[in-house]
């Protein structure tokens, strides 16, 4: 059964850039105050771990890899083309897309340079979904697809990693520009942050959907673990910026500079995938599912990876963090083209058939 297309952001989503930006003039107004925070949050750790956004962090994960459909993966397995399509924009035109944007905008900023590059090996599973929805997507498509991504980043994401900021940079004379990263690091950071989430949402939706029956797990279930998520994202941005202290103050135009090269890559991404769509005969209920699932970033994995290796007052976190901003607001400005692409690409076209069970 597909979840009710909601004909508007809820309210928690519709603020997301506002709850994002008190958080951090939160968190930098209690670290500026009050001296003893940072040390205070600093010493909760373990090695390098810090316990509370470590579990902030595994929480922030949890809700969206619960929602996952991993039963609709065979559907999308059959649908070869779509398959590869997604494949391709996701794990090949994304992440060379945004290496190229941060080198081009933040060559001269290497922890920035490495932060946006996270971002860009980090593909969407958990917002996609609402924009999927709002602009009148294939909900079993981008059900499939989230579910598939989710799978191919648990097992790729510390290869990608090493690849475009290990492997990559030497090649084209940009050594010593990135920043050193190591892939057992990352690996780990994968396993705790996406792999403990990922076994948890799993097997709640194996284990409870059968148990208390579809209707509740859709609709009762998933609605009450929602905003945890998206506290526990405030809650590790404030921690953030309350670590950073005074020198926050001294960010915003490092965030403008971090900003437009991610937004010119929503752009370019969510474009590039319509048009590819468009051109390979997919409907535009599966069009579109591809244009947000390409066009959007997982950027909870990317904080999370971020904080993991670089630690969370550092500028490569910093950048992660500017991901969600910019995001949000764009997005949500692609919904209404979606809708007028809709229009003025597939004006008449008939609703895609979903194949029913057993057939």
């Amino acid at each position: 059964m597909s979840s009710p297309v909601p004909k508007r952001l809820s309210f928690l989503d519709r603020y997301l850039t506002l709850w994002i930006f008190a958080a951090m003039g939160a968190g930098t107004a209690l670290g500026v105050f009050f001296p003893a925070l940072p040390s205070g949050l600093d010493a909760l750790s373990i090695g390098s771990t810090n316990l509370p956004i470590a579990i902030g962090l595994i929480l922030m994960m949890y809700p969206p890899l619960a929602r996952v459909k991993y039963e609709e993966l065979p559907r999308v397995f059959e649908d070869k083309k779509v398959l590869t399509l997604s494949l391709i924009q996701n794990w090949l035109i994304g992440p060379v897309l945004m290496f190229a944007l941060a080198v081009l905008f933040l060559h001269d900023e290497p922890a920035y340079m490495t932060g946006l590059i996270i971002i860009g090996l980090a593909r969407c599973i958990a917002m996609v979904i609402v924009w999927n929805q709002l602009a009148r997507g294939s909900n079993e498509y981008v059900a499939g697809l989230v579910a598939f991504n989710s799978i191919f980043q648990l097992l790729f994401f510390s290869v990608y990693v090493w690849f475009f900021l290990g492997f990559l940079p030497p090649l084209i004379g940009l050594e010593g520009q990135v920043l050193d990263i190591s892939f057992w690091t990352v690996a780990g950071a994968v396993l705790l942050y996406l792999g403990i989430p990922f076994a948890g949402g799993y097997l709640t939706r194996r284990v409870l959907r059968p148990r208390m029956g579809a209707t509740w797990y859709e609709e009762k279930f998933l609605p009450k673990i929602g905003p945890i998520t998206l506290g526990a994202l405030l809650f590790t941005i404030f921690v953030m910026f309350a670590m950073k202290g005074e020198t926050v103050m001294e960010l915003p135009f490092d965030a403008v500079r971090i900003a437009v090269p991610l937004a010119i890559y929503f752009l370019i991404m969510f474009f590039i995938s319509f048009a590819m769509g468009k051109l390979l005969g997919a409907d535009y209920e599966r069009t579109t599912s591809l244009s947000f699932t390409a066009a959007s970033n997982n950027f909870e994995l990317a904080i999370a990876v971020a904080i993991a290796t670089f630690g969370i007052a550092s500028p490569v976190a910093f950048a992660t963090v500017i991901g969600p901003l910019v995001e949000v607001p764009v997005l949500i400005a692609l919904v209404s083209v979606a809708l007028w692409l809709k229009r003025r690409w597939f004006a008449g076209e008939a609703p895609f058939p979903l194949r029913q069970p057993g057939a």
